[in-house]
């Protein structure tokens, strides 16, 4: 259901979150999913007529060169294009029928590879500045309401997902690029798209062109005629940060009927959940705490008069974007007098920030190290953290993965309990084996026979060390020219995270070591 909530305006940091992946040493694949995320893409907004009607239609596109290729677009669902015309459409019934299923879909279902690119017709046609035909305008579920204009042109000749469109609503596909292949035969299969380059052809005053030339001369051709305006737009969504539910802090924030919506004061922050006798959001939506009339009615801040307290409470988001931050103050928290917690806080974040090297999970390398990055950079802009980027080096290590390679879940049965393994195997044969699977940050699929390989490895070495006392062997100079190779190699990979060929280092050293011992 449509409801008021409260954002984070995000999207104004989307350039620093951007440029400043420069400054840091994070894996490359680190980077890239920061940058994936937030996608940042250049492009024109193009604005063409409607056919029949007193209105235009404005769509957002990166590859504008491609134009004279336009047969159709698309709108989404949620669109404000939608939301405007739709008692325009020539089938309604339809129309509702296929928006009100597209809603109830995420945003990745509805952007899955591989899905049909389902879609109905709205009856209405935009013209083509370029060639004057008429291109008929579709709703489909995989454009959103929120990226760009919520419309896209459609290209079938030069985008892949354009040409299984086309295919499935039989749109025709013109050939606007020739590709490094040559091929300027009429496009009848994927093969034949060309997205990426080429040169320009059936393009009036383009031909001959590269394509990225060709952008650049259709952009300013489109700004000069009116038709269209260079734009930057962004993947990355303001943050969503209301939740009608129980847990999770309260927003401090009051609604007054005079001042409007004002701030919690200081002095009484931080603001504390009460005690409820249910947990359940109530039936039209709001939060459980909405039902504690003495907890949500108080007094305004600032006029004094009677007002209401948000009773929508944060995601689990919110703390674990600057737990990193608490650490470093926590010891002096109640050590000190309220009015001086804020400069011995920031000494202590002074001694502390930043993070030298964060190590986490897969999964926690896209959103969390974005949040966290963004919520640190707004501190550091308000004075409060002495550094804008929160962590200096980033890396991350790999899943543990069921023996066939799936994903351990407890529904499938394939979990395997590392008690059980310390049990069977010893604390040190488990430790050991984690490190030698494989490289530390890809995922790696379980192998309980590797886990009995190196229990055998930890009782050879027991053996070697004993067998080496009881001979009172005198140390070799091929020993310890082995001893000081290993040495080096298990340090440099220790440092670079190279953990299996560190073990795999102390296994040759064993070996060379039994080898030579009578």
């Amino acid at each position: 259901r449509d409801k008021a909530q409260w954002m984070i305006a995000i999207t104004q940091y989307a350039d620093r979150l951007l440029k400043d992946l420069d400054s840091v040493d994070y894996l490359e694949k680190i980077k890239t999913q920061q940058r994936n995320w937030i996608g940042r893409s250049e492009g024109v907004n193009i604005t063409y007529p409607i056919h029949g009607l007193e209105t235009t239609i404005t769509v957002f596109t990166t590859r504008p060169d491609t134009n004279f290729g336009a047969t159709f677009l698309v709108v989404a669902p949620d669109s404000e294009f939608v939301q405007k015309n739709f008692e325009s459409f020539s089938d309604k019934v339809a129309a509702k029928m296929y928006r009100d299923t597209a809603l109830k879909k995420t945003n990745e279902e509805r952007l899955a590879d591989g899905r049909k690119k389902s879609g109905v017709a709205t009856g209405l046609f935009a013209i083509n500045h370029f060639t004057q035909k008429k291109m008929p305008i579709y709703m489909s579920d995989f454009v959103i309401g929120t990226f760009g204009t919520g419309a896209v042109v459609g290209v079938p000749g030069h985008d892949v997902r354009d040409f299984e469109f086309a295919q499935a609503h039989g749109i025709v596909i013109v050939r606007v690029v020739v590709g490094p292949d040559g091929d300027v035969s009429p496009i009848k299969n994927v093969e034949q798209v060309q997205e990426k380059e080429g040169v320009m052809i059936h393009s009036d005053f383009l031909n001959g062109l590269d394509i990225h030339r060709a952008t650049q001369v259709i952009s300013d051709y489109l700004i000069e005629h009116g038709w269209g305006t260079r734009e930057v737009n962004y993947k990355l969504r303001d943050w969503l940060f209301s939740r009608q539910r129980y847990w999770g802090e309260p927003i401090p924030l009051i609604s007054c009927e005079t001042c409007g919506w004002v701030p919690v004061s200081n002095e009484q922050l931080p603001v504390t959940l009460p005690d409820v006798e249910k947990f359940e959001p109530t039936d039209s939506g709001e939060s459980p705490l909405a039902m504690m009339t003495d907890w949500v009615n108080t007094l305004c801040p600032t006029c004094g008069g009677s007002a209401k307290r948000e009773t929508d409470t944060m995601p689990n988001w919110a703390g674990s974007s600057w737990y990193f931050l608490a650490y470093a103050m926590h010891t002096e928290l109640n050590a000190q007098p309220a009015d001086q917690l804020p400069t011995a806080n920031y000494q202590l974040l002074q001694h502390w920030m930043p993070v030298d090297w964060y190590n986490g999970g897969m999964e926690h390398t896209t959103l969390h190290l974005l949040y966290s990055r963004f919520w640190n950079k707004f501190l550091f802009d308000r004075g409060h953290v002495p550094t804008s980027e929160p962590y200096t080096k980033r890396t991350r290590h790999g899943l543990i993965l069921a023996e066939d390679g799936t994903k351990m879940s407890k529904s499938k049965g394939n979990v395997v309990n590392p008690d059980e393994m310390v049990e069977l195997y010893g604390a040190d044969a488990v430790r050991l084996f984690e490190l030698f699977m494989g490289p530390f940050a890809e995922p790696v699929p379980w192998n309980v026979n590797g886990l009995i390989g190196m229990r055998r490895f930890l009782e050879k070495v027991i053996d070697v060390h004993a067998t080496v006392q009881d001979t009172d062997q005198q140390e070799t100079h091929e020993h310890l020219r082995s001893l000081h190779k290993t040495i080096k190699k298990v340090t440099e990979d220790i440092e670079a995270m190279r953990f299996n060929t560190a073990v795999s280092a102390l296994m040759i050293f064993i070996n060379d070591v039994k080898d030579s011992t009578p």
